[in-house]
């Protein structure tokens, strides 16, 4: 967006809308990027960031898996992925833009493998690990991976690939992380264009099933950029080391971009395995948390239990709650609890890298919304269902649930019951019946915003 505004001489200073290309431009500052000519990976980028830095030395902690207590350095860290790069360089034929597909629990070997991976221009694709059989299956097919890295847990999921699957836990991946003799200049002996795709990140979108996004280094670099140049100085004479507790995973947009963003900025990351409340206390006050990007079900899980009495969590000093909306009571109930901790909300895409975000007033955030707004087609492949509708539900744990309106195909005699359960097979998640949805019925063909309000009620 800076460089385009470079090109406009007629840029309106109170508005940014440039009357030449017709295009609103941004009115903060602009955010200096590399040139587009040079090739630049994201892991070198985010590298000269952090070595720009006089603030963080070598051994300052850069991931902590609270799961397991153990950690990296950040020389430790470098040093690794640097040798795992080295090693998948010298033992794959893998050329720039190969897509390697990642499924694999959290560990500390997931984050060296997105840096050495990116570094030499292979385009890193993490899925879910709890995903179905047939959900990998079209995962796959998207992308189209030549290589899979994955855990003994994980790999019966994945089909044969051209180079095969390599096992996180095995003896050979772990001998990759300590070569003796690494080439110290391997991840500048690719040339990454910034144009390269860097990740392809699955998203559900609004309607169909999962898609492939794309997204590129220089998307990435300049969502770091900007992040890295207008961020908040720490407060104080003696500001605590800045620690991020992730409860978003590292295959999610999120947890990708927030382990970029950390790494750059010299922050240290904190994660677990699999997310348990009273886990997320124990860590916070141990590790000595600062910040944790939040879902609304956490921000009341947090006002309302007991727990929260039994841990230190007074480091905490910033919660960004982001996936659905949080309600205004619910926010203020956090307030009064947790005074001394700043909550912001924030809203944002797969495809765009994470978050896009923006404050709503009171009068726009009170103005309803037309109900086609909240309407999305969902086409079921080879179901006995007919083409779905999904509505948002407020709930105030959730903050909004999805509320599917099923209709059987003709001449189907499936009851509530063997629908529950084709659907729970088909998802990742766990499929349940609410006491508030309407599914105790079932709803005519839907064709209309008159048949669905009438079908709702």
């Amino acid at each position: 967006m800076a460089e385009s505004a470079n090109h406009c001489q007629s840029i309106d200073p109170a508005t940014g809308f440039c009357s030449q290309t017709r295009t609103f431009h941004s009115l903060r500052p602009e955010v200096p990027l590399p040139p587009l000519y040079q090739p630049l990976s994201l892991p070198q980028y985010t590298l000269s960031l952090l070595r720009s830095s006089t603030a963080t030395a070598g051994g300052t902690t850069f991931v902590i898996s609270a799961t397991k207590g153990d950690s990296l350095s950040y020389s430790e860290f470098i040093a690794q992925f640097h040798s795992l790069a080295h090693c998948l360089r010298k033992n794959y034929f893998l050329s720039r833009n190969d897509v390697a597909l990642i499924l694999s629990p959290p560990s500390l070997h997931v984050p060296l493998l997105y840096f050495a991976l990116m570094s030499l221009g292979i385009v890193i694709s993490p899925a879910n690990p709890l995903s179905s059989d047939s959900e990998i299956a079209h995962q796959v097919q998207l992308s189209k991976p030549v290589i899979a890295f994955a855990t003994s847990t994980t790999s019966s999921k994945l089909p044969s690939l051209k180079h095969g699957t390599i096992l996180l836990d095995s003896p050979e991946f772990i001998s990759f992380l300590s070569e003796p003799n690494v080439d110290p200049d391997v991840i500048n002996r690719v040339q990454v264009s910034q144009h390269d795709t860097a990740a392809v990140l699955y998203s559900s979108g609004t309607t169909g099933r999962v898609k492939g996004v794309m997204l590129s280094h220089r998307n990435l670099i300049a969502l770091i950029a900007g992040f890295y140049h207008i961020r908040h100085p720490q407060k104080g004479p003696d500001p605590p080391h800045p620690v991020s507790f992730f409860t978003v995973p590292l295959f999610h947009v999120f947890g990708f971009f927030m382990l970029a963003r950390a790494f750059s900025m010299g922050e240290t990351a904190v994660f677990t395995e699999r997310f348990e409340f009273e886990g997320m206390l124990r860590a916070i006050e141990k590790y000595k948390v600062t910040y944790m990007p939040v879902s609304p079900p956490l921000v009341l899980a947090l006002t309302k239990s007991d727990l929260t009495n039994k841990y230190d969590i007074s480091s905490l000093l910033m919660l960004g709650s982001g996936g659905a909306p949080l309600g205004k009571e619910v926010a203020e109930r956090f307030k009064e609890k947790f005074p001394a901790v700043e909550l912001v909300q924030g809203y944002g895409l797969t495809e765009t890298g994470g978050g896009a975000a923006r404050v709503i007033g009171p009068e726009e955030a009170a103005r309803s919304l037309q109900l086609n707004w909240n309407i999305y087609f969902i086409p079921i492949p080879k179901s006995p269902m007919q083409p779905s509708f999904l509505i948002k539900y407020p709930d105030e744990e959730a903050g909004q649930m999805p509320m599917a309106y099923i209709v059987r195909q003709p001449g189907s005699s499936m009851s509530e019951a063997q629908i529950m359960d084709y659907i729970a097979k088909q998802a990742c998640c766990t499929v349940q019946e609410d006491p508030t949805s309407c599914f105790y019925r079932f709803n005519p063909k839907i064709s209309s915003r008159k048949d669905l309000e009438e079908g709702a009620g």
